[in-house]
């Protein structure tokens, strides 16, 4: 239930961000008569959520792994915040994709945990940008590959800083404990 809440959350949050634009040869009647934030809501899901899910289920089976009981959340209050703020139109200041808890683990397998969440938007990063660059598929599905290709870059980047909360912080530090 929680991924479901997820993907819907995160396309309603990033539907303004991923539009989908009409295809080629659209007849504007139909198109406009469609609820667009309906269509946007969906683009935004196919492009966004699949990033954020991906990156979340990463941390859940790296620790399940290593052993430890791992479960996936959907942070609910956050959601509500960020989407009460969306409605009232201010701009999206954060965004809690999800986050997953874990039995505690030695420090290098904690590490391993942290960063296998930014490693597969690192992965999806480079497949999306190969998939483009050598044009291994119809060049229609680029409207969601490209920017999908962009998320998963600001999520890898995003999630590397090593601040408290972040999991660079989390991968970092737990590799200093391990070493030191």
């Amino acid at each position: 239930m929680d991924l479901v809440i997820m993907t819907f959350a995160i396309g309603y949050i990033f539907s303004d961000f991923f539009r989908r634009e009409p295809l080629e040869g659209y007849d504007p009647l139909k198109y406009y008569k469609k609820p667009q934030l309906w269509e946007n809501i969906k683009f935004a899901s196919m492009i966004a959520a699949p990033a954020v899910v991906l990156h979340e289920l990463a941390h859940k089976f790296a620790a399940m792994s290593f052993g430890a009981s791992a479960t996936l959340h959907a942070p609910y209050f956050w959601y509500a915040i960020v989407i009460l703020l969306k409605m009232m139109r201010f701009p999206l200041l954060f965004f809690v994709g999800g986050y997953v808890s874990h039995t505690a683990l030695p420090p290098l397998e904690s590490s391993i945990v942290a960063v296998a969440g930014p490693l597969t938007n690192l992965i999806l990063w480079i497949a999306c940008l190969a998939v483009v660059k050598y044009r291994l598929i119809n060049r229609k599905y680029y409207k969601i590959l490209v920017p999908a290709a962009k998320i998963n870059m600001f999520l890898f980047i995003f999630n590397m800083i090593p601040l408290p909360g972040f999991d660079g912080y989390h991968f970092i530090s737990s590799l200093f404990s391990a070493f030191a």
